[in-house]
């Protein structure tokens, strides 16, 4: 029994870190700007198709594959900003959510005309990996290693980059980061960028561990929200550390009761954290 949970609880870890990829894209994203992007799931499910094409028809290592879908992912971004975000970034909340939800809309609409709801499997394997009773598969580790360098890599640019620091000014106040200087429609267009390159990252990561389908992205743009209100909402650091909460969750559960518990638990621990402390783990009262 003692092995059985230790193994859970390092699975429920790895993956917890591939999710909280997937939520700090969504976090930095309305941390930024207050947009909140309902087309992360289809983007997620972008970047695992990205994956999964450049694996099976051009036989590129998934993640080697992995760097091309970053940079369409930061693309589509960018594109996606000027096109349906930046017009009402200003306007009511309902204009923001309602143009992303388009865009959520139309990339399910073209992915189920092109690939159907059938599930599609990357099959790539890095072996075992044996630490006395433990043993992980090598996919699993190397995405979660992955995952943690792109967020030491995240934290750096933020942190250390004279752009990073300009992201965090326009977060933190957008009229006097401008009256500095700062190029805020640049800047707010670079922030949608990476976060949708997160969301297509965590997605090719995701497609190296389990099978995906054109639809996959909903579930973890639902577990991305309950990730990014568990860290604090608007903090990079505070969505992998959810991340790593559901994760040990979705890997501890199981052994104890059936897996169709697991979302349960999940959103009645969301509910608790809005009614004890809303602004998050990591969150600062306003």
């Amino acid at each position: 029994m003692v092995n059985v949970l230790l193994a859970s609880l390092i699975d429920g870890l790895l993956i917890g870190f591939v999710y909280g990829i997937a939520a700090m894209g969504l976090s930095l994203i309305f941390g930024v700007m207050d947009v909140v992007n309902l087309a992360h799931g289809p983007i997620i499910a972008l970047g695992m198709f990205g994956v999964y094409l450049l694996f099976s028809l051009l036989g590129l290592n998934p993640f080697i594959a992995l760097i091309l879908v970053a940079v369409m992912g930061l693309l589509f971004g960018l594109v996606m900003y000027m096109t349906a975000v930046h017009r009402v970034i200003d306007a009511p909340p309902l204009s923001s959510l309602l143009a992303t939800f388009a865009v959520n809309m139309m990339i399910i609409g073209i992915g189920t005309s092109l690939f159907t709801t059938s599930s599609y499997n990357v099959e790539y394997s890095l072996g075992t990996v044996t630490a006395g009773p433990i043993n992980v598969t090598g996919t699993r580790l190397a995405a979660s290693l992955i995952a943690l360098l792109v967020t030491a890599a995240l934290y750096w640019f933020l942190y250390y980059t004279r752009t990073g620091k300009y992201i965090r000014a326009v977060a933190n106040n957008r009229s006097s980061a401008e009256l500095m200087g700062i190029p805020s429609t640049r800047i707010l267009a670079l922030s949608f960028g990476i976060g949708t390159m997160l969301a297509a990252i965590a997605g090719g990561l995701i497609a190296t561990i389990f099978p995906i389908n054109i639809l996959a992205g909903g579930s973890y743009e639902l577990k991305s929200f309950v990730i990014v209100v568990m860290g604090g909402l608007g903090n990079p650091l505070g969505a992998l550390i959810g991340g790593l909460i559901l994760g040990l969750m979705e890997g501890v559960v199981p052994v104890f009761m059936k897996t169709t518990w697991v979302p349960v638990l999940e959103f009645m621990l969301f509910i608790i954290i809005l009614l004890v402390r809303p602004q998050g783990i990591l969150g600062a009262k306003e």
